[in-house]
């Protein structure tokens, strides 16, 4: 027979160890936007490239939402809820798109 407490799941330090990945996911895309910027307006300015600097600018502060959102529902509860579908998804299309925006810029 199963007491309350063998029931119930220890996190152990889990959560802890995704809010810092979710931090450094962030760093990451932080010195990639940076990088692509410095990228596209070294040697002078075009169109192309603010244009492109502005959608990695989007795209950063898109993911820097999510992954905001990420870490406080980590810290807000003891056991914390899944991902959802949808906030995966949208973290997926604005790195895959950060990327394309890079090699781009480097093209």
């Amino acid at each position: 027979m199963r007491t309350a407490a063998a029931e119930e799941r220890d996190p152990g330090l889990q959560p802890e160890r995704t809010r810092l990945a979710w931090r450094r996911t962030t760093l990451a895309a932080t010195v990639a936007a940076v990088l692509a910027m410095k990228t596209a307006l070294h040697g002078g300015a075009s169109a192309a490239s603010v244009v492109t600097c502005a959608v990695i600018c989007a795209l950063w502060l898109t993911f820097l939402f999510l992954a905001h959102h990420r870490i406080r529902s980590l810290a807000a509860t003891a056991i914390p809820r899944a991902l959802t579908p949808r906030h995966a998804t949208a973290a997926i299309l604005c790195t895959a798109a950060m990327a394309a925006c890079g090699a781009a810029l480097v093209l």
